[in-house]
């Protein structure tokens, strides 16, 4: 502690600057890519050629302001004002199927205001984290309430509204989030593995009764796909890429990929600077996930711990999900590249959710975790 300290020296000296510096970067990557992948669909729209780079710059610049105010709150006031906005998404998504729209896409996951839309899903995920971790944290304490119950209600609440919009990758993500959370928690493997049947068998249930759903395994199991699709299209233009790329503007996905600046950016990062700039991409992610989870691991507070690993978790497999998808590992699934995508929704709530992150990671004065458990041997 240095007494009468000022917010900005103090934040910087604190801050995990390296986790910082990453997200930082895949920003300015983003950008980048931005450039190379929007003016086909900003030609196709009758805008000009970086119609869709410059409004990805506002929302970028939004959501940096957004990380940078969130991460100088307390833990105290990160918690408070995560429980309101975790409420607000929560009713907005109650509210979609009577105001909300699909864009034409088979899934009213949006509210168009006109001049943009939200997608109050992506602000769910990091409220849900945090308001989950809070209950988890507080039924370790000495007569508490059964917080793990009521998480877990929480959770199978939020997963079943989003997969009646449908969307499925997001109610994959709060789910994987849950879990890690409870996981850490000290909960039995016996209920972990229970609630993997029981994902199984609702996708089982999903697969029989969404047509949205069915469509999108049938074409991730298909062994031939359609070269013209957007997994064709994206696998070709990974392959053509190969190490060092074809060269700055000079691939040929964007001009096939309706998605290439949001779903599929990687595809054209893959083709125009090849295989060195993903697996570039591929390390920040890396980064800022172990960072994280080493710096929570000397954490005291096990509210924090459980919060921050939360985060950190939902962070690393939203971008896992997305390469995965774009080189056939995984089903396709409409999600983003955290900081890398065009997305006013994703980028903001992106922000928010790292500024959380680096909130609770931010080095306090107190004693670690193993000064704790050294005291006690003692």
């Amino acid at each position: 502690m240095r007494v009468g300290e000022a917010i900005l020296p103090k934040w910087w000296r604190t801050i995990d600057r390296g986790s910082l510096s990453c997200i930082l970067i895949l920003f300015s990557i983003g950008i980048l890519l931005g450039l190379a992948a929007s003016p086909p669909l900003a030609a196709k729209n009758g805008f000009e050629a970086f119609h869709y780079v410059k409004r990805q710059a506002v929302f970028g610049g939004l959501a940096l302001l957004a990380m940078v105010v969130t991460s100088m709150m307390t833990p105290k006031l990160v918690r408070r004002l995560s429980v309101i906005g975790f409420l607000v998404a929560f009713v907005s998504i109650a509210l979609l199927p009577q105001f909300g729209t699909d864009f034409g896409k088979g899934a009213v996951r949006w509210y168009s205001l006109g001049f943009a839309s939200i997608q109050p899903s992506e602000f769910l995920k990091p409220g849900f984290v945090v308001v989950s971790a809070w209950m988890l944290a507080a039924s370790q304490e000495i007569n508490g309430p059964p917080g793990r119950l009521w998480s877990l209600v929480l959770m199978m609440v939020c997963c079943g509204m989003l997969i009646f919009q449908p969307d499925f990758g997001q109610a994959c993500i709060v789910f994987f989030g849950w879990a890690v959370m409870y996981f850490v928690a000290g909960a039995p493997m016996t209920l972990l593995l229970a609630l993997a049947g029981l994902v199984v068998a609702i996708g089982g249930v999903a697969y029989g009764h969404s047509e949205h759903f069915a469509r999108r395994i049938d074409g991730f199991l298909y062994p031939d796909f359609d070269p013209t699709s957007q997994l064709g299209y994206a696998t070709n233009a990974i392959r053509e890429g190969g190490i060092l790329g074809v060269g700055v503007g000079e691939g040929q996905v964007k001009w096939s990929l309706p998605d290439a600046h949001t779903d599929f950016i990687i595809a054209v990062a893959a083709e125009e600077f090849g295989l060195i700039m993903v697996l570039f991409i591929i390390v920040l992610y890396l980064i800022i996930v172990v960072r994280t989870l080493l710096r929570l691991m000397r954490e005291r507070d096990p509210f924090i711990r459980l919060a921050g690993t939360g985060l950190a978790c939902i962070f690393g497999v939203q971008a896992f999900i997305n390469l995965g998808v774009a080189v056939r590992l995984l089903p396709a699934k409409g999600m983003t590249l955290p900081f890398v995508s065009y997305g006013g929704s994703s980028l903001i709530a992106g922000g928010i959710a790292v500024g959380m992150l680096l909130a609770f990671t931010r080095t306090r004065a107190q004693g670690e975790i193993g000064d704790l458990l050294r005291a006690r041997v003692r």
